[in-house]
């Protein structure tokens, strides 16, 4: 004769794990979308940097259109491929004078010159502070909720003109 000493616990452990895998989940998804907006914050900050350095060897070697803030641009744009280029929003200050004039953020940001003694390019002096803002959203969805709608990611760079 055979006894069975599971006294009705028949199926608990599966309970157990369809009760644990939903939090789990959402837990481990969670973490997945901080460590991507951390991955995206390391780039713009990387970006910037290169921005602002690329900028500040540019005196006197601007081409025409003799524009310092589409340079800047394009150095950040290039050294953050995996984030997407229409999203980031910049500020460039060039020897106090900050572009847009208006100190919001812009996505397209131009300040061209008529010479590399003219304008914005003249504001690149031997020196003197510049310094590259850049702004990014970021997203932190997870399962269609976006608890933080309003997190923008933000980089800062500031480089004396060599």
């Amino acid at each position: 004769m055979h006894t069975d000493n599971r006294s009705g616990e028949d199926g608990s452990s599966l309970i157990e794990f369809a009760l644990c895998l939903p939090p789990l989940l959402l837990l481990m998804t969670g973490i997945f979308a901080f460590g991507i907006a951390v991955a995206n914050y390391v780039q713009l900050t990387n970006a910037c940097s290169a921005g602002a350095m690329q900028l500040s060897i540019m005196r006197n070697n601007l081409t025409s259109p003799y524009d310092p803030c589409a340079t800047a641009v394009s150095a950040v744009e290039g050294a953050a491929p995996s984030l997407t280029a229409g999203s980031m929003k910049f500020v460039v200050v060039l020897n106090g004078t900050t572009y847009p004039t208006s100190g919001t953020p812009t996505a397209s940001l131009s300040c061209t010159s008529t010479s590399n003694n003219a304008g914005a390019a003249a504001n690149l002096v031997a020196s003197k502070p510049i310094t590259v803002t850049v702004t990014y959203p970021c997203n932190l969805t997870v399962y269609k909720a976006n608890n933080f709608p309003s997190c923008v990611l933000t980089a800062q760079s500031s480089e004396l003109v060599q």
